[in-house]
């Protein structure tokens, strides 16, 4: 038996590639171009002005995607250090590029670079001798740098400095540029994020010159996930995490990730590595190395050349794994975050206004802050210069230290294809595959690089597993991913001098086969199992008809980013859903009314996770465009009444269930109202619940589940007749046990035997209260049948059939 064979037919042809044809991971041969330059494009490289008219970081300029692309092609055209290629479409059909930049000798080798690669990320294709041999593909291979821009779009430096990289690299004759172009390879990706190029381009030359100029566009800038667009890198659920994945990291294996973000306004002016506590604790040891010496290096030289109000080691850290998939994957990830303007527009800040973030204060220096910026004029060009310099200083050292980069790759590939030793973990279980297109947690783990077995029918400890078992070994060169994935999360107890939690920077949990509802064992080494022949036919899985379900998605113009997961979740599924906004509300568009008669349009209105406030009220007067401003206000909170007490379904997430208790005088309580961090805190982690599954929307759920929560109210239910007789508990936080499954949760005691779901009767119809997300970014998979399965039941009261 080859043990290193992946063996998972199955997997191979999954989902992805029968419904992204043209995205197919499988090595592309190099791209062509044409051997001949004419006379006119050699003799000169546009600058980026040449195209687009003015110079990125100009003062309220910004550029339109496909004005970036042709800027691109005519790079390509003109220089041989360029390759500039399509990868796929955006999730609203825009072009998805790649611009590879090297010396022309490398970009006509980049087949051979791509396999040197390969090698030394996995050293068990070396076979005997591994180390000698490595010893050569080191000295032959490229430092393979991934510069990433424009995820956020609001970010606009980014995706703008994107070009002055290029035509510097493509243009320039400096020695140090030379340097760089022969002993590395860059892999540009102007923007993570085409479509959010074009979205924030239109609102802001809509808004130039007007009082809203340098606002926000009230709407999402990508379709589905907004900001969290980088919150996506594990469980890969769109097209551009997939394309970048598929046909970047996963072909090349870049040693060095950039991903050039912008921060806050009031802060310090430009974040590099390392990163705060706490850093994920299957990050390996050589990667924490490798960002904190590159990114102190990096600190150092921006410092020596003038620039100001530069901090490490503050406010970001490296536990969730869904912002750094190269951390698993042989990649530092050096995240730069340059102070922002309002988009294009430049600011004026006095130094009295700048604020502190965790782990630094911008108005002293410290060991990790420094020198101050005493404040002043901030301008866009600031931001692309701070961008730039930083970019050629991570250039440079990638450079001039090559094969130490190279060696520490192959380290860490050597380390974790290592067999394992007696009572080390040799791995994990997973049950068979029933269907394998009702299996992402599985193909979460393909697509990560994992590889994943199926075995024979065997026996461990006395425990009999079925044929067709999935083992996932940690002696593989990305066992560490699959590791952080499939363990439950122990987020470190963290408090400030003052004795308060210390915020993480994103959210404590990531536990996968809790979310997804997966039973998932470890098992310790020595483990012997054998797989089963190979089949040769794959399965490609489709989404089914396109089902028009009568439900409305609440729309607000304050962009509720839970919005947008929840219209993906439905479209995902061929579901279709329509938005509603404040004004169609207030309008009484919930209702329709046919001659003499007057009927509800939709039989379920769900309202995402959104602050009650926003919902209420919205953008306040004078703050943006007058069409956008407030939100549903009195008017449209006695039109949900009106449409509830007429049969309708009112469906809340999370904190949209406190807009709800509040303008309905429900009988529930939030019993998390007032308390302090110290008293009450759960800053994204997965919770245990137990369900009453004799209520409609719970049927075919397990007795216990899981809720994520986050920011997430918790229900008690006041105790008068009245209101007994109207409130029925679902879901509930159990009494004799610790609620917290992964994660961190501070005051647990305080929320045992509370509500976490409950249904509210109001006239003939109904209201749902999510004390959670049950639909958390497209992972919870365990929780999706609460939410469609009370759609479900609004549809039979709607349709006549008796309530419970």
């Amino acid at each position: 038996m080859n043990k290193y064979k992946l063996v998972f037919p199955l997997v191979a042809a999954f989902v992805i590639y029968a419904l992204f044809p043209a995205q197919s991971g499988a090595e592309r041969p190099a791209p062509q171009r044409s051997e001949a330059l004419t006379a006119a494009a050699a003799a000169r490289v546009p600058a980026p002005e040449d195209v687009l008219g003015f110079r990125p970081g100009d003062d309220r300029k910004l550029a339109s995607w496909q004005s970036v692309i042709e800027y691109f092609k005519q790079l390509d055209a003109a220089s041989d250090r360029v390759v500039f290629e399509e990868l796929g479409k955006t999730t609203m059909g825009a072009p998805f590029v790649l611009a590879t930049i090297s010396a022309p000798e490398n970009l006509r080798r980049l087949d051979e670079f791509k396999e040197i690669q390969r090698q030394l990320a996995d050293p068990r294709t070396l076979g005997a001798n591994a180390d000698a041999k490595a010893r050569s593909l080191i000295n032959r291979g490229k430092t393979i740098v991934l510069i990433t821009c424009g995820v956020h779009s609001t970010e606009v430096g980014s995706y703008l400095s994107s070009m002055l990289i290029a035509h510097r690299l493509a243009s320039s004759d400096d020695p140090t540029v030379q340097d760089i172009l022969r002993n590395c390879i860059i892999l540009l990706v102007p923007s993570l994020n085409p479509d959010g190029v074009d979205i924030v381009k239109n609102w802001y030359d809509r808004t130039l010159g007007t009082p809203f100029e340098g606002t926000d566009p009230p709407t999402l800038y990508h379709k589905y996930t907004g900001h969290d667009n980088n919150r996506d890198w594990y469980a890969f659920t769109q097209r551009e995490t997939r394309l970048t994945v598929d046909l970047i990291h996963n072909v090349w294996h870049p040693q060095i990730v950039h991903d050039i973000h912008q921060q806050g306004i009031y802060g310090s002016r430009l974040f590099l590595p390392p990163y705060m506590q706490p850093v994920e604790p299957n990050v390996p040891r050589q990667i924490i190395e490798g960002y904190t010496e590159l990114g102190r290096a990096m600190a150092a030289e921006l410092r020596a050349g003038g620039f100001k109000g530069i901090t490490n080691d503050s406010t970001y850290d490296a536990w969730t794994p869904a912002r750094a998939y190269s951390h698993y994957h042989g990649g530092v990830r050096i995240l730069s975050e340059t102070a922002s303007a309002k988009l294009a527009t430049p600011v004026n800040i006095k130094f009295s206004e700048l604020r502190s973030r965790e782990g630094y204060d911008p108005q002293k220096e410290s060991d990790n802050f420094g020198p101050l910026w005493k404040g002043g004029e901030w301008h866009l060009r600031d931001i692309t210069d701070y961008m730039t310099t930083a970019a050629f200083s991570l250039l440079k050292h990638a450079a001039r230290n090559r094969e130490r980069w190279l060696a520490r790759f192959y380290e860490m590939g050597k380390e974790a294809v290592r067999p394992r030793k007696d009572g080390e973990l040799f791995g994990f279980l997973l049950p068979p595959a029933k269907d394998i297109c009702d299996y992402p947690l599985a193909t979460i783990l393909w697509r990560g690089g994992v590889e994943v077995t199926k075995t024979e029918r065997f026996t461990w400890k006395g425990t009999t597993y079925p044929k067709g078992t999935l083992v996932v070994r940690m002696d593989q060169p990305y066992g560490s991913f699959a590791k952080t994935l499939l363990e439950r999360q122990d987020y470190p107890n963290l408090r400030d001098s003052k004795g308060d939690p210390i915020q993480p920077y994103d959210v404590t949990a990531h536990t996968l086969p809790l979310l997804m509802n997966v039973d998932v064992k470890a098992v310790e080494a020595p483990f012997r199992y054998e797989t089963p022949t190979p089949s040769s036919s794959g399965v490609g899985c489709g989404t089914g008809g396109a089902v028009e379900i009568g439900v409305a998605i609440y729309t607000s113009h304050v962009p509720a980013i839970d919005a947008g997961w929840t219209k993906w979740v439905f479209d995902e599924r061929g579901r279709l859903v329509s938005s509603v906004t404040d004004a169609q509300i207030k309008a009484g568009d919930l209702t329709e009314t046919i001659p003499g008669i007057s009927t509800l349009k939709y039989k379920a209105v769900i309202f995402p996770d959104q602050s009650p406030n926003s919902i209420l009220n919205g953008h306040k007067p004078g703050t943006m465009p007058e069409e956008y401003t407030g939100g549903l206000g009195e008017e449209g909170v006695k039109r949900l009444r009106q449409y509830v007490e007429e049969g309708g379904t009112l469906i809340f997430l999370n904190r949209a269930s406190d807009f709800a208790i509040a303008q309905f005088n429900l009988p529930v309580r939030d019993v998390t109202e007032g308390l302090k961090r110290t008293e009450f805190f759960v800053p994204g982690s997965i919770l245990r619940i137990e369900l009453d599954t004799s209520h409609p929307i719970a049927e075919g759920m397990p007795k216990e589940s899981i809720a994520w929560v986050e920011n997430s109210p918790i229900f008690e239910i006041k105790s008068d007749p009245l209101a007994l007789a109207r409130v029925r508990i679902i879901g509930r936080y159990p009494q004799n046990s610790d609620p917290l499954l992964s994660g961190w949760l501070l005051g647990g005691e305080r929320i045992k035997g509370k509500a976490a779901l409950v249904e509210v009767g109001m006239g003939k119809g109904r209201i749902y209260l999510f004390g959670f997300r049950p639909q958390y970014r497209a992972q919870s998979l365990a929780t999706y049948p609460l939410l469609f399965n009370a759609i479900r039941q609004a549809g039979r009261e709607s349709a006549g059939a008796p309530k419970n």
